[in-house]
């Protein structure tokens, strides 16, 4: 395994329940940040405190159960907000607090009305007065994808002077191109003084579909912090999804990465998170969707029979899946159909496979999917033809 660890910081808790109808209750939260603990998350970001009092709650309570992971609270760049942050933190074993400002143009004229020196200031001020708490403060640059890189540089210089251990490099909007984010994440790696003492994180939006692949491409040119969140849930059209980068990256020795999450939680914790949040995984998702490991093409079917290799770069079982599923419909070929019958009981030669085929092709081709109970049925429907079954 690499011995260049790049942390997994889950904001499941606090951006993924930004989700609108997705509203987690204490209990609910608790029940999911300790399986976060548990399959290895290195900071879990709780929530915002000062946003209301069930969050404050739930931060603090999810500072006590954390046994392993650090806990992690957002601020505002505002003194009001660190404090209350800090109180909520305060029975963490490894608090975090989480503050920042925006850093393009459109932010600093339109949100702030403020000029590039005073967000600078704000920025410095806050991360120096959440120092104050604890030892570990990361700073945001709010929309750093959209973002001048010489000022981004700058903004990231003054507040690793003013004592950020992590600098959160978001592209907020979901606007960067993978080359594009990763080539920002470089400049600053280039020309920041003292950054090699901190971290640089990825916290990428999905607006394009791509916050993993700007994830992975911030990596590469020397983040080693992701911030992503169960199923890629979260504002808008998601963030960079958990169990996407985890895989990537232990599928891929080549880049000499790796993360401490165990890879056998994932799809329990997928489903977790979907039936707590009641937002359901699209079937097509990618590790942990229905349709992840199943094959209904008849050419697929006979090689992921023959190999689970020849179709498959994850073996289901690494993250949690029992098998692959082999799903019986009108493009299922007679490899797939034999596996199937063999599955519930019919051993076929290869003449009775064939006169079984025509009937099941009949069958299948009324119905969307082919399940184990119709296979007696097709079964039934040839003896009745007088094809003799074993």
């Amino acid at each position: 395994m690499s011995t260049q660890k790049v942390e997994i910081f889950d904001t499941t808790l606090r951006d993924g329940e930004q989700v609108p109808g997705c509203k987690l209750n204490t209990a609910q939260k608790l029940k999911i940040a300790a399986r976060l603990d548990e399959m290895g998350v290195d900071v879990i970001e709780a929530g915002f405190p000062v946003s209301s009092p069930g969050d404050f709650k739930s931060v603090s309570e999810i500072s006590k159960l954390v046994k392993n992971s650090a806990v992690c609270g957002l601020t505002r760049a505002v003194k009001k907000d660190i404090e209350v942050a800090a109180e909520a933190l305060k029975h963490a074993n490894k608090p975090r607090i989480h503050t920042g400002i925006g850093t393009s143009d459109s932010h600093i004229k339109y949100k702030f009305n403020a000029t590039r020196e005073e967000i600078i200031e704000r920025g410095a001020t806050a991360v120096a007065y959440a120092r104050k708490f604890v030892d570990d403060v990361e700073f945001y640059a709010e929309d750093a994808g959209r973002s001048d890189n010489e000022f981004l540089a700058k903004v990231c210089t003054e507040m690793v002077k003013a004592g950020a251990t992590v600098l959160n490099i978001p592209d907020t909007t979901g606007y960067c191109l993978p080359e594009e984010y990763g080539r920002k994440i470089k400049y600053l790696k280039d020309n920041v003084p003292g950054i090699e003492n901190v971290t640089i994180s990825c916290h990428c939006h999905n607006d394009l579909g791509l916050a993993t692949a700007n994830a992975i491409a911030g990596v590469m040119n020397g983040a080693r912090q992701i911030e992503c969140t169960i199923n890629g849930i979260g504002e808008r059209a998601g963030n960079t999804a958990l169990e996407e980068v985890v895989m990537i990256l232990r599928q891929h020795p080549t880049l000499d990465l790796n993360t401490l999450i165990d890879p056998k939680f994932l799809y329990d914790t997928s489903t977790m998170v979907s039936r707590e949040m009641g937002m359901l995984v699209q079937p097509n998702k990618a590790i942990v969707g229905a349709n992840a490991f199943a094959h209904s093409s008849g050419i697929h079917q006979d090689g992921v029979i023959k190999n689970r290799e020849t179709y498959e770069i994850i073996d289901p079982a690494h993250v949690g899946v029992t098998e692959s599923a082999i799903v019986l419909t009108a493009r299922s070929g007679r490899a797939a159909l034999a596996y199937k019958c063999k599955k519930v009981g019919y051993e076929l030669t290869k003449l009775e496979l064939d006169k079984v085929y025509t009937e099941f092709l009949n069958y299948a081709d009324d119905k969307k999917e082919v399940l184990d109970d119709d296979i007696h049925e097709i079964m039934e429907l040839s003896r009745k033809k007088n094809i003799a079954i074993a």
